[in-house]
């Protein structure tokens, strides 16, 4: 009699099984092969999008290949926003999302997954966000806004949209948006889905991801207008922003130190406008008699830009405690502070130094173009006589008297502008005569001390240029050729009675062509602040890359602005 027998299987065999179903369970990218560099997209959704009378509570997204699930969970935005986050349940490449508490009744719902969404196999991130919309009764919002946002590290930037009220008075900014888009790689946007309504659009790159913006860490793109939906189809396109960091920081006083009995090194918190840069803005105070008194002079430092020296004639008793006072600290954001106060450390070391040069604008060749010329001429001190137009030649190799006016841009900086052009690629000489120049200390040069600079022109041949029309109905224009490798550096036209615009003379290279409309005709685009709520300027590019070419001026370059 033979007993059947049962077969068990042994171990390898029983662990691979396992290993295979663990595998099959869990989103593996496939070996070998080549890199994958193609990002993952949305190929459908349930419900379709635009669908109309919806009832469930579930929606779904299929995506062309797996991602991973956190970068998903992190990247979902749903307009208008829900009270509870949706449950997220996944199956292959596809993903369920569940209301608990359903949606509202007759509502346009509009769903967005942002380009934070990567693939599993090579952390592909989606190239573009993807939105689309659905309604809970028989009408579906079909409202939008689009544009682009500039700037750099624009990648992820979300746009809030909020309905805007009459009778409201509250910080928007301080709240969650009503609807929200993302911009993708190449910066545009476009919001859908919007009910009839008015609004306002910020771009804000939201570093924490919590829909609120953070003026300490978050880049922010301010609007130059609000935006009015009350067509069934309207659409509102080109509201475009250039993102910044607003700084929201008043400047303040850091340090005073007195580096002789005469002069005080000044370090603020920040970079401050010229309008700090007043000698009269400024006091010394001595707190034991209340005694004031007064700076005679100001000047930029040649370090830190945060830094500029005062320089004074009245002498101080350095048994006292002194502080010096601002009447008005103005940073370049617009920010003000008022009546700061720093302690000064003082010294009784004389200042026995006489002036100098330190340098001027000519550059390491000693250079400088024939046309429409302007010296400039840094000293190290402050100059206490002001007339000193007699202690300054400048002429040519024959010794002919070239003339020319004299103006201080601070009290330790001259600037030389000859009545007339230079000839190209002549010789010229700046003389100046430095024992006729007296310091707020009263030294000067005991005996003749000639500082002689030579420098030649250019012909220019090398410069190149732009120009054209600009045709549009909007006034105020300006027209901005920027440096696209250095973008501090820039030059701007104001269009002619001929509308015609002009940049010309400047060094060959790749720049950016743009314009704004300048609404305060201050000559510089404003970017708008948040709170309080200041719209920024329009503007608009033109030309992202424009290559200008050495001895080749670009003529009839129009600008079309609708």
């Amino acid at each position: 009699m033979v007993k059947n027998k049962i077969m068990i299987p042994n171990k390898t065999i029983i662990l691979s099984v396992f290993v295979f179903l663990v595998g099959c369970a869990n989103q593996l990218p496939p070996g070998g092969g080549d890199v994958d560099l193609i990002p993952p997209k949305i190929i459908s959704t349930y419900p379709p999008n635009g669908s109309i009378n919806f009832d469930e509570n579930t929606i779904e997204f299929e995506f062309s290949e797996y991602v991973d699930k956190r970068s998903f969970r992190d990247a979902i935005f749903i307009s208008p926003s829900i009270d509870k986050q949706p449950e997220i349940s996944w199956s292959g490449q596809s993903v369920e999302l569940t209301f608990p508490e359903g949606l509202q009744d007759d509502k346009t719902y509009v769903v967005t997954i942002g380009t934070d969404v990567v693939d599993v196999n090579n952390k592909n991130r989606m190239a573009n966000s993807f939105s689309f919309s659905f309604a809970t009764g028989e009408i579906i919002d079909t409202r939008t806004i689009s544009g682009k946002v500039y700037g750099k590290d624009i990648d992820g930037t979300l746009f809030f949209a909020y309905k805007l009220f009459d009778a409201d008075t509250s910080k928007y900014l301080n709240k969650k948006p009503d609807y929200i888009s993302q911009a993708g790689k190449d910066g545009n946007y476009k919001l859908s889905g919007l009910a009839e309504s008015k609004y306002r659009v910020f771009a804000v790159k939201d570093e924490l991801r919590d829909l609120l913006y953070q003026a300490d860490q978050d880049l922010i793109g301010i609007p130059n207008t609000d935006v009015s939906l009350v067509e069934y189809d309207s659409n509102y396109v080109g509201l475009n922003f250039s993102i910044t960091k607003i700084d929201t920081v008043k400047p303040r006083l850091i340090s005073a130190a007195m580096t002789d009995r005469n002069h005080i090194i000044v370090t603020l918190s920040e970079v401050c406008d010229s309008t700090t840069f007043n000698a009269a803005n400024f006091s010394i105070v001595d707190s034991s008699s209340q005694k004031i008194l007064p700076v005679g002079y100001l000047y930029r430092n040649n370090s830190k830009q945060e830094e500029f020296v005062l320089s004074f004639t009245d002498s101080i008793n350095t048994e006292n405690i002194y502080y010096l006072s601002a009447k008005i600290l103005t940073d370049v954001s617009g920010n003000i502070f008022e009546n700061d106060f720093s302690s000064l450390t003082t010294t009784d070391k004389l200042d026995t130094s006489s002036i100098k040069v330190v340098r001027t604008n000519l550059g390491p060749k000693n250079e400088i173009d024939f046309q429409n010329p302007e010296l400039i001429v840094y000293f190290d001190d402050a100059i206490a006589n002001k007339e000193i137009t007699n202690a300054v030649q400048l002429e040519d190799t024959s010794k002919n008297k070239v003339p020319f006016n004299l103006k201080f841009m601070d009290d330790a900086t001259v600037k030389i502008k000859p009545l007339k052009d230079f000839k190209p690629e002549k010789h010229y000489v700046l003389k100046i005569d430095l024992s006729k120049f007296t310091d707020a200390s009263g030294n000067s040069n005991k005996k003749d001390t000639l500082q002689i600079t030579k420098f030649s022109t250019i012909n220019g041949v090398e410069f190149t240029g732009v120009s054209g029309k600009v045709k549009s109905s909007k006034e105020n224009i300006v027209v901005v050729l920027q440096d696209v490798s250095d973008q501090t550096k820039y030059f701007t036209a104001i269009p002619d009675n001929t509308a015609t615009y002009s940049v010309e003379r400047i060094n060959a290279g790749l720049y950016s062509l743009w314009y704004f409309v300048d609404t305060n005709n201050n000559k510089v685009f404003d970017k708008g602040y948040p709170e309080p709520f200041k719209f920024a300027e329009e503007f608009g590019i033109v030309k992202d890359t424009l290559k200008l070419r050495p001895r080749w001026s670009v003529t009839d370059f129009d600008i079309n602005i609708k």
